[in-house]
């Protein structure tokens, strides 16, 4: 087994680099040396039972279709939410499920957006602020790049 040193403000910005992106893991190697940083995600789940009517007729699916590529103008937006990775986005946590956000639906910061699938990995995009969507940029299972807008919280 091999032995090296370990530079910790390297561990410590791959660290950083993980709160900041949102990523949930990354390994670095060189050589025989290896170093893996693991974030661990606290997730909460609210339960809420609620007694449902009888369904009625099916309507029309909510408005969560993209809305058009994003004016220069909305590129500086403070609400502007970017894809903090490449991977795929997905806006609802499984297939037919109903999707995280909608536009016009009021969110909390923190509150999940969308999930982004990376290297077999699923991570949440959660909302910087508390607002309201108002656009919404990608499709569901689309791919996405680094800093591609995703939606706008305003």
């Amino acid at each position: 087994m091999a032995t090296f040193d370990i530079d910790i403000a390297y561990v410590e910005k791959l660290a950083e680099l993980l709160q900041r992106t949102g990523l949930t893991e990354i390994e670095i190697g060189q050589g025989d040396a290896r170093i893996r940083v693991v974030r661990q995600i606290q997730q909460s789940v609210d339960v809420h039972t609620v007694a449902l009517p009888a369904p009625a007729p099916a309507a029309a699916p909510l408005p969560v279709a993209p809305t058009a590529e994003p004016q220069p103008a909305e590129l500086n937006h403070p609400g502007l939410v970017t894809s903090p990775m490449v991977g795929t986005a997905y806006l609802a946590p499984e297939p037919g499920a109903a999707p995280f956000v909608t536009i016009g639906q009021e969110v909390r910061e923190g509150a999940t957006l969308l999930i982004i699938e990376a290297m077999k990995v699923m991570n949440s995009i959660r909302s910087p602020r508390s607002g309201r969507v108002t656009r919404i940029f990608v499709d569901n299972a689309t791919p996405v790049e680094f800093g591609e807008p995703l939606m706008i919280v305003e």
